[in-house]
């Protein structure tokens, strides 16, 4: 296929469902750039990260949601192409909520095809997603031949629900538009491999918050494992090309879109492993033990599916903050245990796609971009540090200040036998307090001159920990 760069975009109108994620605001960004008449981005958020960023560039933004029929009708309503990339249940807790997967994913990509048959729209592009094929056994090389994976044997929502509204985006293709019996909708689906670059919010800010508090010590099967990425360039460059690919007025293919009812893999096109590529170096840049222990596939699997269990107990309170992520589920560990990976053979045949940006590159750019978040937020010790100070410190003020009742009298006896008498072990107490107190009050100043967006962060930190918090400050004042 043979376009200008531009062709199909310059004088049209879009939509964006998810526009405000990672890859919908990029995607936004780059409609514009390229000339576009009006971007709009429909997402269920009022704000994100890259609003006014989007807004800058003249995107129109949309709160709505796709499970609303309405919301959807309004922002399709005189589009000529749709990517949509709006989803539910890719990582965390999200994974465990099958009843929303099931509403966003299946319902909401519903109300998208009968929005744009009501609306005469005639391009969609599907954002998918290697789940639709890959399910636990590995392949190696696979192609868009590949069938798909039983809707039966998903471990998780999400790759079942995806399989589901791809199979109904891509039977959609050539459906005529309810008014006019002449426009019809084409349809294709992207199928991404793992997704990075600066500024992504879902695999790699979750990994780094485990890192930061000393919980991502294990890695998950051999060296030999190998998957797939894309750069979030090079996938906004493969959505382009697709929704080029739909264009029902090229010459020599008037009326027969090549990309119409076709799915298309999308990666760097360098399988590798995920530790070894991208976790271990980012670890390293950032100051982070880099994973020694060595898990087998089937023992991640097992522990994961305690989690899995716990997530459940807790299913209706899973929105709320205070349930911690579980720290893996099955689906990821397959993700990262087990081989697969995928040629961009046919993207490359049919829509001209070709990485435009290079896997060191990438990383480079990745690796970059979290030193400076690190450098912008709140550093601290890990959360056994946190648990050690915490447990020692309320240790020795009960044996300090509170009477010796029931356990409390063992703790009573430690602190005796190391210290002799209740006088030295309150003497201790009120020291260690007097010095969190000095400590704290130093890294205000300190944090003042340094870090002053994080100074009462600094402040209350080292309250609790002390010197244990005050290093990461002193070390960062003589960086």
């Amino acid at each position: 296929m043979h376009l200008s760069a531009n062709e199909g975009i310059e004088g049209v109108r879009f939509v964006v469902t998810g526009g405000q994620g990672f890859v919908g605001a990029a995607l936004c960004l780059e409609l514009l750039r390229r000339g576009a008449r009006e971007v709009r981005s429909l997402d269920l958020r009022a704000a994100s990260p890259w609003s006014q960023q989007l807004l800058d560039a003249g995107v129109r933004i949309i709160q709505g949601d796709i499970r609303k029929k309405d919301d959807v009708g309004r922002a399709l309503r005189g589009v000529d192409c749709v990517f949509h990339l709006a989803s539910y249940g890719m990582s965390g807790k999200e994974m465990v909520q099958a009843g929303r997967a099931d509403e966003v994913n299946i319902n909401g990509t519903c109300n998208v095809l009968d929005a744009c048959h009501e609306h005469c729209v005639r391009r969609l592009v599907y954002v998918s997603t290697y789940n639709v094929v890959f399910g636990g056994k590995p392949i190696v090389n696979g192609n868009e031949a590949s069938p798909y994976f039983p809707i039966e044997d998903h471990v998780d929502a999400y790759g079942r629900s995806k399989s589901v509204a791809e199979q109904l985006v891509l039977k959609s293709n050539g459906r005529p538009a309810k008014s006019d019996k002449s426009t019809r909708l084409y349809t294709c689906a992207i199928r991404p491999a793992a997704i990075y670059g600066p500024g992504e919010e879902r695999h790699l800010p979750r990994i780094l918050s485990l890192a930061k508090l000393g919980l991502a010590f294990f890695r998950i099967g051999g060296p030999d494992v190998k998957t797939d990425w894309v750069y979030i360039d090079n996938l906004v460059l493969a959505l382009i090309l697709a929704s080029m690919g739909l264009l029902d007025d090229i010459p020599d293919r008037k009326g027969t879109p090549v990309a119409a009812g076709q799915a298309y893999f999308i990666c760097d096109g360098s399988p590798c492993n995920t530790f070894e590529f991208i976790i271990s170096p980012l670890f390293r840049s950032l100051g982070y033990a880099v994973p020694r222990v060595t898990l087998d596939t089937s023992v991640a699997l097992a522990i994961s599916r305690i989690f899995l269990f716990m997530s459940t107990l807790f299913y209706p309170w899973l929105d709320s903050k205070w349930i911690p992520e579980p720290l893996i589920l099955p689906a990821e560990v397959y993700k990262v245990g087990v081989t697969h990976y995928f040629s961009f053979l046919k993207a490359r045949n049919e829509l001209g796609y070709v990485p435009m940006v290079s896997p060191q590159e990438g990383l480079a750019a990745t690796i970059s971009y979290w030193q400076e978040q690190k450098r912008r937020e709140l550093d601290g010790p890990t959360i056994f540090t946190w648990l050690a100070v915490t447990i020692g410190m309320l240790a020795t003020f009960s044996a300090a200040c509170l009477p010796p009742v029931g356990p409390l009298k063992w703790v009573l006896d430690i602190h005796l036998f190391f210290f002799r008498s209740l006088l030295v072990i309150q003497l201790v107490f009120a020291a260690a307090v007097a010095a969190h107190v000095g400590e704290a009050v130093y890294a205000w100043f300190l944090a003042k001159k340094v870090d002053p967006r994080n100074a009462a962060g600094w402040f209350w930190q080292t309250f609790a920990l002390g010197f244990f918090s005050l290093r990461y400050l002193l070390k960062r004042a003589r960086g």
